[in-house]
């Protein structure tokens, strides 16, 4: 938590200084709009900045409406990148006008005209924060605009290799596959969602894991797409996990009976798809004659608006005697909160849950979202000393975008052998 905190004040920081610069640079626009040197506007700017990012901190971390929350996030990260990109435009400005000072204090400009005889005066500084505040504004958001909607559906596989020194001969070269965060609320194109399904099973995992949030909010939700899930198949077996939204705490309920009978059909669905659903217990996975664990624990979440239905100590009884164990956990904030410090048996932990935010940037050696500042693990592999922990940024969507974090599908290879050192 020390971590998340630091980044945190870090990220309000610099959102802060942003909104300094876009102020100082708004200052240029002052001819003809006199009002933004008014001390009121500028006292109006920073509240309303400081409340939102407030806002964001609430929508965080204290239990709200899902839309409500979804929504209020959206408009944030768009206003955000808005801020950005005018206060990018600024700069440019700045250092150009930092240029010309510079080579007239030199006496450099006769020479800069004679390299370019034919070069216009230079632009106001308000003409140009003008037309750049514009540019800088309306390009990004028409092209999110576009982008976040054509990456909904753009399926990725990712290959790992998985190092598990004590792994079984019996199992060495097995492809595991992870699907997260299915989300069947948002979906509205079944055909592309079957060509998602298509996909993980042409990779023809010998096992796959879910690791939770089959819904949105209610279980009707999965109704249209049992058929299109009821596809994913193993020969040694698919195993899954429930998430956060899998409990039907995010709808309104006319009784507690009816509450418990929306999760009980939602349970229902998981076998009726063929899946091995894990509720705090494990299972023993043998080939020939050797065995290794899989663990399915319910829903933990660090954060206090997320339940805390996870129970270790059921999930990872009778299983001392197994070389490998491997956790479905939906939230990541449980690896360092509970299982890093009491389950040090625990080989390798799989979940999902923070989508990447569904903004953000991903590389080969290079990621980040703005979700980094609220969870220290996101997305891709972390280790402490031998566990290692496995984020899955989600197959499925909360809100209807996605921006460099695309939808994945994670094929794993296991290796009976310590991982080679990092060049």
């Amino acid at each position: 938590m020390k971590g998340q905190a630091l980044n945190m004040i870090l990220f309000v920081t610099a959102l802060l200084l942003i909104d300094l610069y876009v102020l100082n640079g708004l200052r240029g626009l002052s001819k003809k709009w006199p009002f933004l040197r008014y001390k009121w506007f500028t006292v109006s700017y920073l509240l309303f900045s400081v409340l939102l990012m407030a806002g964001l901190a609430t929508m965080t971390y204290v239990k709200v409406g899902l839309h409500v929350r979804l929504t209020y996030i959206v408009f944030f990260f768009l206003y955000l990148i808005f801020k950005v990109s005018f206060a990018l435009f600024i700069l440019v400005d700045d250092v150009r006008r930092m240029v010309i000072y510079m080579l007239k204090r030199f006496k450099k400009v006769s020479a800069v005209q004679q390299a370019e005889p034919s070069a216009p005066a230079a632009i106001p500084r308000s003409e140009f924060l003008l037309k750049a505040g514009l540019l800088a504004g309306v390009i990004p958001l028409a092209t999110l605009k576009l982008t976040m909607k054509s990456d909904l559906y753009d399926y990725h596989v990712k290959r790992h290799k998985l190092y598990l020194p004590n792994l079984p001969k019996a199992f060495d070269g097995i492809k595991l596959g992870q699907i997260s965060d299915i989300h069947s609320g948002g979906f509205n194109n079944k055909k592309a969602v079957l060509g998602g399904v298509e996909m993980l099973m042409h990779e023809k995992a010998d096992l796959i894991f879910f690791t939770g949030d089959l819904v949105n909010e209610v279980s009707a939700e999965m109704y249209n797409y049992l058929d299109v899930f009821s596809k994913v198949k193993a020969p040694l077996g698919v195993y899954s996990c429930l998430g956060n939204h899998d409990y039907s705490d995010y709808s309104n309920w006319s009784t507690p009976g009816d509450k418990i009978k929306d999760h009980n059909t939602l349970i229902d669905y998981h076998k009726m798809m063929g899946w091995d659903l894990l509720r705090n217990e494990n299972r023993r996975l043998k080939v020939n004659g050797e065995e290794i664990g899989i663990l399915g624990v319910e829903n933990w979440g660090e954060l206090s608006r997320f339940p805390k239905y996870g129970r270790m100590d059921l999930t990872v009884k009778s299983t001392d005697d197994l070389p490998v164990k491997l956790l479905l956990s939906h939230d990541p904030s449980h690896w360092r909160a509970q299982i890093l410090p009491q389950y040090p048996q625990i080989d390798v932990m799989f979940s999902g849950h923070t989508h990447g935010m569904q903004l953000g940037v991903q590389t080969k050696n290079f990621q980040w979202s703005p979700i980094e500042y609220v969870y220290n693990e996101w997305a891709g592999f972390y280790n402490e000393g031998p566990q290692q922990l496995y984020v899955n940024v989600g197959f499925g969507f909360l809100f209807p975008g996605r921006v460099g974090i695309l939808p994945e599908i994670t094929i794993f290879e296991l290796k009976a052998a310590t991982a080679p050192p990092l060049v």
